[in-house]
């Protein structure tokens, strides 16, 4: 009996011991996978934010250039026009709130904002990394420097006088006030603290304001120069850190998301904590009886699908897995509530925007072939009501691991990131004040154009703009030049392309345009539109245009397009009242 009775107790223990270690693998699995999977997402967020803080430098590049070709400056040491102009900029600018200078190619002062005291030093550290810029033909980003309490930094492009630069306008960006610190503040979490930092390690903008002009953890500082994203272990007042650094911006500036380790691995491996510990629990109650063994494994396992459920529940993220035809076999309770509706026994493909499906599956298919494979990509999600959401997916195969068996799908909904982009993407090519394309835009759609097509190419420059601007003021002449725009676009057919190239330049490309009968008879429309009055600020203006036409062929070189159809606008300026023409020979 005694022997039976330790048999039992024995086979029970045995029992409890494989149960428990069976646990503890698809636990450790589980949590590798998801650790793996937090990591990547982890690092590519901080990507995503590093490039759009890049961005957001380089349209503060292309404000400033915007200025210096848009508008001509005389360039004499002390101008008042020069000066009033300069003035005038800083007032409306995006970027610049700070103030302006302008110096020679040696850096001796032409013009400013404001007195010489109240900008940063010339023997500054700061201006090191904007020199190297310069130097390389590329734009100037300084690091932060400390001006009267204030800590600004300094953002530098050439000023190019036919064809070759002849000064440098510097903008200052005052660091508490500007659009980084706006945009961080709005990604504010208090599980994390995101930051932009120069090359120094001193913080520029950061979601938390306090920590503006802040100096970083040495271990952070030695991985500002890596362009792949990268973690960065390290302690701060006690406590053990984890940041994930993008550096190499421009100028040597980095974006790093940082936060305690506790936060950042804590909830995961608390959870797996608490299992562990539950299932030895079961193994020191196993050698009680095999009744008791089964009630505490039963009990047990419970718990842990309710933990597990909690935690899938309130997770912000949407974790599906699919079978082998791409069937969803389960998705968190998060899902419903981003989707308005339960998309389990759905086929994925028929969850996605038409245009994605074919990508995906293509995607699927190379996953599925690969053991263990990972792949990530942006797809948009159709939801209950027709709309769409962007997603960020983390696809595993795990169809090896008996736990899983199946594609664990780790969804991130990124709608407002991508919308973000979209919106920079749009500001890229199009000129602020019209909304029309810009220069850049307009390179685009010419090169793609003539690849296979004949196009007219107008020319427009307004006759009396500047003594709109002289009498009324710039924001009279602004108001001017977007009447103009309405007034051109009213003219164009739908295939046509209209676009401010600069100051009171436009071009109009008029694809498949072969004779010049149906482009001159438009610039006789064009100069007959923009003779009308205008009613701007109240008073009647009157202007002109002078056009100049070219027809371009299949083919022919983009630039030398748009070079010949503004050397017919000029000779329509000095010639008789009629388009300037030029035709492709």
């Amino acid at each position: 009996m005694r022997l039976r009775s330790w048999l039992v107790v024995s086979i029970s223990a045995a029992l409890l011991l494989a149960i428990g270690a069976v646990g503890v693998s698809v636990n450790r699995s589980a949590l590798r996978a998801a650790e793996t999977v937090h990591r990547a997402d982890t690092l590519a967020l901080a990507t995503n934010n590093g490039g759009l803080v890049e961005q957001l430098l380089m349209l503060s590049v292309k404000e400033l250039n915007d200025f210096v070709t848009g508008r001509p400056l005389r360039l004499t040491p002390g101008d008042a026009g020069d000066r009033a102009a300069l003035v005038e900029y800083a007032r409306k600018s995006t970027f610049f709130t700070y103030g302006l200078t302008i110096t020679d190619l040696t850096g001796n002062p032409i013009n400013a904002t404001k007195p010489a005291d109240e900008f940063p030093d010339q023997a500054a550290t700061g201006w090191q990394s904007l020199i190297s810029g310069l130097a390389v033909g590329k734009p100037g980003f300084s690091a932060l420097m400390t001006v009267k309490d204030a800590l600004v930094q300094a953002v530098a492009v050439p000023i190019v006088v036919d064809g070759a630069p002849v000064a440098l306008i510097y903008g200052f960006i005052p660091a508490r006030k500007n659009q980084l610190q706006v945009y961080l503040e709005k990604l504010s979490d208090s599980s994390h603290l995101s930051l932009v930092v120069d090359a120094g390690g001193t913080v520029g903008a950061s979601s938390d304001p306090d920590a503006v002009g802040t100096v970083v953890d040495s271990a952070i500082i030695d991985k500002l120069g890596s362009r792949e994203p990268v973690f960065v272990t390290y302690h701060a007042g006690g406590h053990s850190m984890i940041a994930a650094v993008h550096g190499g911006l421009p100028g040597g500036w980095a974006y790093v998301r940082t936060q305690s380790t506790a936060t950042f691995d804590g909830p995961i491996r608390n959870r797996s904590l608490t299992i562990n510990l539950a299932l030895l629990t079961m193994l020191l109650v196993g050698v009680a009886g095999l009744a008791v063994l089964g009630y505490r494994s039963q009990l047990v396992r419970r718990r842990a699908e309710e933990r597990f459920a909690a935690l899938v529940e309130h997770a912000p993220d949407v974790v599906t897995v699919l079978d082998r035809e791409g069937a969803v076999v389960y998705s968190s309770p998060s899902g419903k509530r981003i989707l308005g509706f339960v998309a389990v026994g759905s086929s994925v493909f028929d969850l996605l925007a038409p245009d994605d499906r074919q990508h995906v599956r293509d995607r699927f298919a190379a996953l599925l072939a690969e053991r263990g494979g990972l792949e990530r990509m942006q797809v948009r999600v159709l939801q209950a009501d027709g709309n769409h959401r962007w997603f960020d997916f983390t696809a595993s195969n795990q169809l090896h691991n008996a736990a899983l068996n199946g594609i664990v799908i780790n969804a991130r909904d990124i709608t407002d990131s991508r919308e973000m982009q979209d919106r920079l993407a749009h500001d890229a090519h199009h000129d602020p004040l019209t909304g029309l394309p810009n220069r850049r835009r307009l390179q685009e759609r010419l090169t793609a154009s003539l690849q296979h097509t004949p196009v007219g190419v107008l020319f427009v420059d307004l006759d009396g703009f500047k003594p709109v601007n002289d009498e009324l003021g710039h924001e009279a002449g602004d108001e001017l030049l977007r009447q103009v725009g309405e007034r051109l676009s009213s003219c164009l057919r739908p295939s046509d392309v209209l676009a401010r190239v600069g100051g009171d330049e436009f071009v109009l490309l008029l694809p498949g345009v072969v004779g010049g009968g149906d482009a001159e008879a438009l610039a006789v429309r064009l100069r007959a539109v923009l003779a009308e009055p205008f009613d701007v600020a109240g008073h009647e203006v009157r202007i002109g245009a002078s056009v100049g036409l070219h027809l371009a062929g299949p083919g022919e070189d983009p630039d030398e397009a748009l070079r010949t159809a503004d050397q017919a606008m000029y000779a329509a300026k000095r010639g008789p009242d009629r388009p300037g023409r030029h035709r492709a020979g």
